[in-house]
């Protein structure tokens, strides 16, 4: 068996929808595993796939453009022990 982890919910009707949709064969049997949380529970550092796809493609073009900050400079004003 292979593993996908996917995001979703349950409407009021008790039917799971998922986040985004299964890149994966239809008709595919599947085992469903729930691990239900409280909104308390969710990772405030879950950030969006698409997003951290979005950032990276930014930081490689500026990077690629010569807009870069040099690394003795990014622990300028962090405090670190």
């Amino acid at each position: 068996m292979k593993a996908v982890e996917v995001m979703g919910k349950v409407d009021d009707k008790g039917q799971l929808l998922l986040d985004e949709p299964l890149d994966i064969k239809s008709e595919s049997r599947v085992k469903v595993i729930l691990l239900i949380s409280d909104e308390d529970d969710l990772d405030p550092d879950d950030t969006p796939g698409e997003e951290i796809k979005a950032s990276l493609i930014r930081a490689l073009q500026d990077a690629k453009a010569g807009r870069r900050i040099p690394l003795e400079q990014m622990w300028e004003g962090i405090d670190a022990e």
